[in-house]
């Protein structure tokens, strides 16, 4: 089913998320770097108490989309809210109805679940639903709502469990046992998903209105990394070589979205939140303070680039708490900077310490900061 997207989309090659996933979903909901956030790192909010992602201080994607006339859903994971501090959050963040993995809340062993018997947040609070299947029951949400709100321009931002650890079996392969076979399994079961959400969409005569984004906010944990073309990427999961943030990243909406075709866009996830208001013609409020630029254009077919020339990868590190938040423990955050051709990484004190030819050198195993 995701071979399909692709197939029938558009499919990029340059689109750098952050290293680590919520920084990620944070830089997606925002269009602002962790750098100007302050989520730099992972930090699980329910379980550690590290930070919090205020709507008084941040102007979500969702809140954008609800004012300007959208019916707003999210489905999955979310974590940089304790929904026993805050119920609502969601509301606030300008979501119109959720179904949510809290994240592991602490002191509250059952809340570790996402999966088997998960323990989920909706509108009526939160709870363990026994001998569910958390996946099934994120995609059920989805799909009901689409069907209450198919009259309404909609926004539905779907961050999935899968096939994030722990290992797990599967409602289709429920006797797998290895590392591996579980992760294919989820794999799978991911796929199977996607396939649910597009037929739904099918079904409800939505498809040539709706522009479906295929994605994901790290590379893989190092010990399950597959190949590309036979070879394994250079880093994995909270690494900033490609096998980190060059995630994969797929566009399909048949009759907008050119069929087949691929491109060298350089594109990251502060530009999805501007992407976003500008494909169905709206604008983003000029005081709005953003990171990203939009490539509607190259999507509908109406431009060759992106309007990009680098894009930022940036995320790691402790966490620490000042009087705006949660931030990085280091004043600056290393990160990775890269156009077409070359890559530069620049650590905390905002030297470049190696640069990379990702035309000839994608593994990134020669460093080239000391040559002509």
């Amino acid at each position: 089913h995701i071979d399909a997207l692709a197939q029938g989309g558009m499919k990029f090659h340059n689109a750098w998320s952050m290293p680590q996933c919520t920084p990620t979903r944070v830089t997606l909901l925002t269009g602002q770097y962790p750098w100007r956030t302050g989520w730099v790192n992972h930090w699980d909010v329910p379980r550690w108490g590290v930070g919090y992602f205020d709507w008084k201080k941040y102007t979500t994607v969702a809140s954008l989309m609800k004012k300007a006339g959208y019916s707003t859903a999210i489905a999955g994971k979310w974590q940089i809210n304790d929904f026993r501090v805050e119920p609502e959050a969601l509301k606030k963040h300008g979501f119109d109805d959720w179904c949510v993995w809290t994240g592991y809340e602490g002191q509250n062993p059952p809340s570790a679940e996402r999966y088997w018997d998960p323990y989920i947040h909706t509108r009526a609070g939160s709870k363990t639903y026994q001998g569910k299947f958390g996946p099934d029951m994120y995609c059920d949400f989805l799909v009901e709502f689409m069907k209450q709100h198919r009259d309404d321009p909609m926004f539905l931002y779907f961050p999935m469990a899968l096939t994030h650890g722990p290992l797990i079996t599967t409602p289709t392969e429920p006797n797998v046992e290895d590392k591996m076979a579980k992760i294919k399994a989820m794999v799978r079961y991911t796929d199977r998903l996607v396939g649910r959400l597009v037929k739904a969409i099918d079904e409800l005569k939505l498809r040539d209105d709706t522009i479906v984004i295929f994605t994901t906010d790290n590379g893989t944990s190092g010990g399950v990394l597959g190949t590309i073309d036979g070879k394994k990427p250079s880093g994995g999961k909270a690494s900033q070589f490609e096998g980190g943030v060059c995630e994969p990243f797929v566009v399909n909406c048949p009759g907008r979205v050119p069929a087949g075709s691929e491109t060298d866009a350089l594109i990251d996830f502060t530009d999805l939140l501007p992407t976003f208001f500008e494909l169905p013609g709206s604008q983003v409020p000029g005081d709005l303070t953003l990171d990203g630029r939009s490539f509607a254009p190259l999507l509908l077919g109406e431009a060759k680039d992106s309007p990009r020339e680098w894009i930022m990868a940036l995320g790691h590190g402790a966490a620490r708490m000042d009087e705006d938040g949660v931030r990085g423990q280091a004043d600056y955050a290393d990160r990775v900077v890269r156009d077409k051709r070359f890559k530069a990484w620049v650590d905390t004190n905002a030297d470049i310490t190696e640069i990379y030819d990702l035309k000839h050198d994608p593994l990134e195993q020669t460093n080239l900061i000391d040559t002509d």
